[in-house]
């Protein structure tokens, strides 16, 4: 197995976050895995990186994987990218790392920005420990108790929530912890980077005047 899969951070806004670790890789790898090929192909066009591109994306994720590791055994260097920060965190790639760590093909990660990091550390609340869960549940009476066991932990909770979401999330904050401390980190990297701290109350009032607009964490302080 003489192929090698190279897991690559690439920027979740601003294009001056791309490091130039990561452009060597790209520009050096035999195949790029991008889960939207279109919005990869703008960041190659933009750092003038040539390369054969591949979709691995939720539903492609099973052909693709098999696919790779075939490649792998012909020796192809393959990285793989999302379309924003590091591949597999809550994004396509997870299924594919551990299959390559399974068959024994040398994986090596290319660091970046990390908007749950950046979102954390923006927040002001206490780093270590801290929890990721990804995107909070659709559902209400999920997100209600995951909001729940979040203020239960022994450390600082980090989630990702769609714009479109975030009033129905703050009126689900609002009912059930209603005394935490709560952030909002948006488009962070971005022009119109904000963090938003303060109660769900104060939060709400704020999004009902303000529609959301962008990417969001939501950071929610361990109970003192």
């Amino acid at each position: 197995m003489s192929g090698k899969l190279f897991v690559v951070a690439t920027p979740i806004g601003n294009l001056e976050d791309m490091p130039p670790r990561a452009v060597r890789v790209l520009r050096e790898a035999d195949l790029i895995a991008a889960e939207d090929t279109r919005h990869t192909g703008h960041l190659l066009t933009r750092f003038e990186i040539r390369k054969p591109l591949v979709s691995y994306h939720q539903f492609s994720e099973a052909k693709r994987t098999a696919e790779f590791l075939r490649q792998f055994e012909e020796g192809k260097i393959i990285a793989l990218v999302s379309d924003a920060g590091l591949p597999g965190l809550s994004d396509p790639g997870e299924r594919l790392i551990r299959a390559a760590v399974s068959a024994g093909v040398p994986v090596e990660i290319v660091p970046g920005p990390s908007a749950p990091l950046l979102a954390l550390a923006g927040s002001g609340f206490p780093m270590v420990p801290f929890y990721f869960g990804g995107f909070l549940p659709v559902k209400s009476g999920q997100r209600r108790k995951e909001l729940l066991a979040a203020t239960a932990r022994d450390c600082t909770s980090v989630y990702f929530e769609s714009p479109y979401r975030v009033v129905r999330l703050l009126e689900d904050a609002d009912a059930v912890i209603p005394q935490a401390r709560l952030c909002l980190a948006r488009e962070l990297t971005k022009k119109f980077e904000e963090y938003r701290r303060g109660g769900a109350g104060e939060l709400l009032a704020h999004f009902k005047e303000h529609e959301p607009r962008g990417e969001f964490c939501l950071v929610i302080a361990r109970e003192t």
